[in-house]
C-alpha cells in the first residue's frame, strides 16, 4: 500500500515537473514553433495574428512584449554571426548586404531579453532607413561595435551575449509565408576585445 502511494506521488511529480520543463524549453527555444529562418535571421511572421500558435502566444504573454500585427511589419533577430558563432557585445561586426523593401526599417543591438544595449545619451539607439549611408546598388554596411567607426555605426556596450534586431515596417513580406526568396544582410565578425 505504501509503495503504491509513493509510486503514484512520484509519477505525478515527474509528470508535473517534466511537463513544466518541456513547456519552458519550448518557450525559450530560439527557432521554435512558427519561426521562419533566412540565413542567421529568424522571424515569427504569425506573431500577433489570429494564426499564431499557442506557444508563440504564451511567449508573448510571458515576456510581455509588444508585437507588430501582420499588416504593420515584421521583426527579424540574429543571435549568431554568419559563421555560426554567438554574437557578443565586446565584438565588432559588420552587417552587410541588402535589406528587403519596406517603408521604414530600424536595426538595433539588444541583450537576450531584447532590451537595447546602446547608450541613448551618447548615440542613437538604432540605425534607421532614413538616416543610413547606402552603398552602390542600395545595399548597406553597418558596423556594430563598442568602438567608434566611420560610416554607419551602431554602438554597443558591456560584455556578454547580444542580439541584432531588424524591424521592417509596412513591408510587402508580411503578406506571404514563404521566406525562401528573401535576401537579408550577412553578419560578419571582425574582431573582439580581449
Amino acid at each position: 500500500m505504501f509503495t503504491t502511494i509513493v509510486s503514484a506521488i512520484l509519477a505525478i511529480a515527474i509528470a508535473i515537473f517534466g511537463g513544466a520543463a518541456s513547456v519552458w524549453y519550448a518557450l525559450d527555444v530560439e527557432h521554435g514553433f512558427g519561426s521562419q529562418t533566412v540565413g542567421v535571421w529568424t522571424s515569427y511572421p504569425d506573431l500577433g495574428s489570429a494564426e499564431s500558435d499557442p506557444y508563440s502566444k504564451a511567449r508573448v504573454a510571458r515576456e510581455g512584449i509588444l508585437v507588430l500585427g501582420r499588416a504593420e511589419g515584421l521583426t527579424f533577430t540574429a543571435s549568431t554571426d554568419s559563421s555560426g558563432e554567438g554574437l557578443r557585445r565586446e565584438c565588432t561586426y559588420v552587417i552587410e548586404g541588402t535589406i528587403p523593401q519596406a517603408r521604414f526599417w530600424t536595426l538595433f543591438a539588444a541583450d537576450a531579453a531584447l532590451a537595447p544595449i546602446t547608450n541613448p545619451f551618447v548615440r542613437p539607439a538604432a540605425v534607421q532607413s532614413q538616416a543610413v549611408l547606402r552603398l552602390p546598388g542600395n545595399g548597406v554596411s553597418i558596423t556594430v561595435s563598442p568602438h567608434a567607426s566611420p560610416g554607419n555605426w551602431l554602438e554597443t556596450s558591456g560584455k556578454g551575449e547580444a542580439v541584432i534586431v531588424l524591424t521592417l515596417y509596412d513591408t510587402s513580406l508580411t503578406g506571404g509565408k514563404n521566406f525562401s526568396d528573401i535576401e537579408l544582410p550577412q553578419v560578419l565578425r571582425k574582431d573582439c576585445d580581449a
